[in-house]
C-alpha cells in the first residue's frame, strides 16, 4: 500500500504540474478566458494522471477506454469536492479573503479530493480483478 500511495502521489504531482502549466499557457499567451483554460487544463491533467496510474502505479500495460471513463468521473467528483469546500467557506461561512479561499479550495478541498480520488482509483478503476466493471475496451486493440 505504501508503494501504491507513493506512486499515486507522484503521478498526482505530475498531473498537477501539467494542469498548472497548461492553465497558465492557455490563460496567458493563449488568451483564453479562465473557465475555458481551466476546462482544457483539467482534461490534460486527467489524461496524464490516468496514463501515469494505469501504466505506472497500477501497471496495467494497456489503456482501456471504459477504465478511463470511470477514472475521469472520479476526477470530476474530486473537482466537485474542491468546489464545494470553496463554496461552503466563501458563501456559506462568509470567509471571503484570498487566504480563506486558498485554504478552503486548495487546502481542505485538495486533501479531501485527493482522498476521494485515491479511493476511487483503487476501488472503482484499477481494481485487482482487472479494472472497471463490464467488458474492457482497449485503445491498444
Amino acid at each position: 500500500m505504501k508503494r501504491e500511495l507513493a506512486g499515486f502521489v507522484a503521478v498526482g504531482l505530475a498531473a498537477y504540474a501539467v494542469d498548472l502549466a497548461l492553465f497558465l499557457a492557455l490563460r496567458g499567451p493563449g488568451g483564453l478566458d479562465p473557465l475555458a483554460a481551466k476546462v482544457l487544463s483539467f482534461l490534460g491533467s486527467c489524461a496524464v494522471a490516468y496514463l501515469g496510474n494505469s501504466l505506472g502505479t497500477y501497471g496495467r500495460g494497456a489503456v482501456r477506454l471504459r477504465e478511463y471513463a470511470v477514472f475521469f468521473a472520479v476526477n470530476v467528483a474530486g473537482a466537485a469536492v474542491q468546489l464545494l469546500c470553496l463554496g461552503v467557506s466563501h458563501y456559506g461561512l462568509g470567509l471571503t479573503s484570498a487566504r480563506a479561499d486558498t485554504v478552503a479550495g486548495l487546502g481542505v478541498g485538495m486533501v479531501l479530493a485527493t482522498c476521494l480520488r485515491f479511493w476511487g482509483a483503487r476501488t472503482l478503476v484499477f481494481r485487482p480483478d482487472g479494472g472497471s466493471r463490464g467488458r474492457r475496451t482497449s485503445w491498444t486493440g
